[in-house]
């Protein structure tokens, strides 16, 4: 029974030994693809290059866009979001048939979802973030609080304008 708990205490001790070993650089690190299976290194052909998506460009995205979303007690909403390049935007929205003045709304903007949804972040803590899908670089789609897509026919969508 001891000579058992020899073993076994001599075969924890070496396997704690040889686990706990640092790496030198003569010992190369182990590698999911053996070396005789690695293919050269060669350049990317130029059209593959070419086909490859650009970064988005938040400057060159920035601009106004436009148009008149769904009103749940009016016939709709003159909406314009003019989104600066240095990040930070203006909101403004008018009740079409109703006596008041625009509401009007500031904050910052991203892009986030890998280039696929633009975060609208206001000053005023008391509103909502509002969330809109980038649909092109001249058409983003209003997404609901979850940031997902509002299920409907309705027209949801603005559209860049010129300045």
């Amino acid at each position: 029974m001891k000579a058992a708990r020899y073993l076994a205490f001599a075969g924890l001790t070496s396997l704690a030994l040889v686990a706990c070993k640092p790496q030198t650089p003569a010992e190369p690190a182990t590698s999911a693809t053996p070396a005789t299976e690695a293919a050269p290194a060669t350049p990317a052909p130029a059209a593959d290059a070419a086909t490859a998506a650009a970064p988005f460009d938040a400057k060159a995205f920035a601009g106004t866009f436009a148009g008149t979303l769904p009103c749940a007690d009016c016939p709709g909403i003159d909406t314009r979001i003019v989104l600066a390049a240095d990040g930070t935007y203006t909101l403004t929205e008018t009740y079409q048939d109703r006596p008041a003045p625009p509401n009007k709304g500031d904050g910052t903007w991203t892009v986030e979802e890998s280039d696929t949804r633009l975060r609208l972040d206001p000053n005023s803590k008391s509103d909502n973030d509002r969330l809109f899908a980038i649909l092109s670089k001249d058409e983003i789609r209003q997404l609901d609080q979850q940031g997902k897509a509002i299920e409907s026919n309705l027209p949801y969508n603005l559209k860049r304008t010129a300045q």
